[in-house]
């Protein structure tokens, strides 16, 4: 029997590609004939274009075309939209009239042979404006909210019940607008072929791509092919065809060859994509023992007027807790603002900053231990439905958690522990997040050289998943990780779902598993028959009979100077539930990113919107702090309870991607009050806040 390659620190089988530059990004690939496209946006948030003047710009030398309404070609899927079951409403339609929507809005494509004639065109466009009054700020239009069509409102119980309660807290609290901001910035190079439409373009989904591009062209499934490779970074800004793509494939039909389109770095802030600005109001009402009695969390998004995004903010509050009575709601506030989507733990990192530092608020109301106000509270079945979990072992990152983080010996007063000019503070946090399968596919062939080629249409947008599906099919088959070739990010291959929600490993992972399994019992039941299978895992829906989750606990030390507010993470550990982990290396790094990221949106990201013009200001990484090296606390320790979860996979494997930073903000938040006495409810924690 082959030792099993599953739960083994095996190495990036695509490591040696990166690190040598031998990975081929969407910008990289060349394609023969291929000509740049550069992008004129909109310098007003609101109104219409009325005058555009091309004529300096298209003489300029090695100009091909300038592409904008007066001249795009028709795309049959604005002019007849189909419903789309990510978001509601019209998507931004990409030079399809004079309308302005937002600032950085694109106006117009400059084409030309080389980079720098497009750059000097793009220069030579101007546009005037009719501008009309725009609203770009979500707390000075909450009156302007309204409910979304797919509502997110909830009850259980009684509303209202927290008031109830002889111990009561109710604070309002926000978080601010966050960029994906990754290393290789949106891109994506067309080509038509006749009615044959390739794209390379930088994507989390290329399945989900193509199905897009196919609804937007009315053309076939053969007709639309998406390579998407290797991917630098997206946590989850990848996951839509934004306009730069779209523009790309516009102008590729406008001037008859290959058109290349690479976003700046200041157009990746308010038009591909943001973690959109929260204000949310939590109650919360609880007996002298602790026991929560009741629980009110209103929520107010942030979108754009011509789309409705949702996200799962209220999520964390509806199963985190046992509790009774619950009143949650959800509404979006309608601004002059490009669409938010998806970013790392979308929905549930910000909705459990405010729960989370809620319960912490609450703990000290009642004179009582966070982490024993959260025991007491413990949810033995999932409140949204009593549904048994899956698995649960909460208790055990509770108990793993703080022992090693040494929870025990902190002292409960705020204020009360300094290190010369720092103060020192402990917090902590709980973390849940949705643990479901979707519908994929892989194809598994056994080739004459004894090589065992996978192929899924999913993507790698950097966590690992060509090396944990090679681990995946290695066991299934019956061989090893090096005589296993895994190949992705081809709408070609079988498809699979996008690379986001921490569902990649248990969805296609399981189609992997089925194709191998198959593989392996046709190669020994009958050699002469063709070696290659394919195989479709089903989807496991997240309202069946068991809830399955992923848990989490952060535990975290903070150092504040007393003079200038500067806060430093100094210790975190992170305690995990994501069932069986497939790779630990690869997982521990899953979850050092997450925390990177929940230590930038707590103590230093923020867009900073001139709502006077509706425009960000630090739109690039010298003005829009990101953590750095210096920023990461000295001292990480992630603890993995590693049980596995059958009920999802035959692997055992829960999600991973987000619940590393599911709660971790609460508990960078809960930690500063404990070292200062100050409780800062707006992220981001600048000193300002605390002096």
């Amino acid at each position: 029997m082959q030792a099993p390659y599953i739960g083994q620190p095996h190495r990036r089988v695509d490591g040696r590609l990166k690190v040598t530059g031998q990975a081929r990004y969407t910008a990289e690939h060349a394609v023969p004939g291929c000509v740049h496209g550069v992008l004129v946006t909109s310098t007003i948030a609101a109104g219409r274009i009325t005058h555009l003047d091309t004529q300096a710009a298209a003489q300029a030398p090695g100009v091909l075309a300038i592409v904008s309404h007066l001249n795009s070609p028709r795309v049959p899927g604005y002019e007849n939209p189909r419903p789309d079951e990510r978001v509601e409403g019209q998507q931004l339609r990409v030079f399809f009239d004079a309308e302005i929507h937002y600032n950085n809005q694109p106006v117009a494509l400059a084409i030309a042979s080389t980079l720098a004639q497009a750059q000097h065109a793009a220069a030579l466009v101007r546009v005037a404006y009719e501008q009309a009054a725009h609203q770009t700020d979500i707390t000075k239009n909450l009156g302007h909210r309204y409910t979304p069509k797919r509502s997110e409102d909830y009850t259980r119980g009684q509303p209202q019940a927290y008031k109830t309660a002889p111990v009561q807290i109710a604070h309002e609290y926000q978080t601010p607008l966050q960029v994906h901001n990754p290393l290789e910035m949106h891109a994506a190079i067309a080509e038509w072929q006749g009615n044959q439409l390739m794209v390379w373009n930088k994507t989390q989904a290329p399945t989900l791509a193509q199905k897009d591009l196919m609804q937007l062209w009315n053309l076939p499934k053969e007709s639309v092919r998406v390579h998407s490779p290797v991917v630098g970074g997206a946590f989850g800004g990848a996951s839509r065809i934004w306009p730069p793509e779209m523009a790309a494939i516009l102008g590729a039909k406008v001037v008859g060859r290959p058109v290349k389109v690479v976003n700046e770095r200041e157009k990746e802030f308010n038009m591909v994509g943001y973690r959109p600005r929260s204000v949310q109001r939590v109650s919360l009402g609880a007996q002298a023992d602790g026991t929560l009695v009741g629980v009110s969390h209103e929520v107010f998004g942030a979108t754009s007027r011509y789309e409705q995004f949702t996200e799962r903010t209220l999520h964390p509050t509806k199963s985190g807790y046992r509790c009774p009575n619950a009143e949650l709601t959800y509404h979006l506030v309608p601004l002059d603002l490009s669409t938010p989507c998806w970013a790392r733990g979308p929905g549930e990192t910000t909705g459990s900053f405010a729960l989370e530092s809620a319960m912490d608020e609450l703990a000290y109301a009642l004179n009582m231990d966070p982490l024993a106000l959260r025991l007491k509270n413990f949810a033995d079945l999932d409140p949204n439905g009593d549904r048994p979990w899956s698995t649960n072992y909460l208790r055990e990152c509770y108990e793993r958690g703080a022992e090693k983080f040494g929870w025990a010996t902190r002292q409960p007063a705020p204020a009360a522990t300094r290190d010369g000019d720092w103060l020192v503070g402990q917090g902590m946090a709980m973390g849940i997040y949705k643990a479901v399968r979707a519908k994929a596919s892989a194809r598994a062939r056994l080739l004459p050289d004894g090589t065992l080629l996978v192929q899924s249409a999913t993507a790698d947008v950097g966590p690992g998943t060509a090396t944990i599906m090679t681990q995946i099919a290695a066991d299934a088959f019956g061989t090893t990780p090096e005589k296993v070739r895994f190949e992705l990010g081809d709408a070609a291959f079988p498809p699979a779902p996008g690379q986001f929600g921490s569902h990649t490993v248990a969805s296609v992972g399981a189609a992997v598993h089925a194709a191998c399994t198959a593989l392996r019992q046709q190669v020994a039941n009958n050699s002469t028959a063709p070696a290659e299978v394919v195989r479709e895992a089903p989807e496991v829906p997240e309202k069946g009979e068991k809830s399955s989750k992923s848990f989490g606990a952060s535990f975290v030390e903070v150092r504040v100077h007393a003079h200038t507010g500067e806060v430093r993470v100094s210790r975190v550990v992170s305690a995990i539930d994501a069932g069986r982990i497939m790779n630990p290396q690869t997982a521990r790094s899953q979850v050092y990113g997450a925390i990177t990221w929940g230590l930038g949106l707590a103590l230093m990201e923020d867009a900073v919107l001139d709502h006077r013009h509706g425009r960000i200001t630090n739109h690039d990484l010298a003005n829009y702090h990101v953590p750095v090296n210096a920023d990461i606390p000295p001292q990480i320790d992630v603890l993995f309870i590693d049980k596995p979860d059958t009920h999802l996979d035959p692997m055992g494997a829960k999600g991973l991607g987000e619940i590393g930073i599911v709660g971790f903000c609460a508990a960078i938040a809960n930690a500063v009050y404990h070292a200062t006495g100050k409780r800062v409810r707006e992220l981001p924690i600048t000193p300002d806040k605390l002096l």
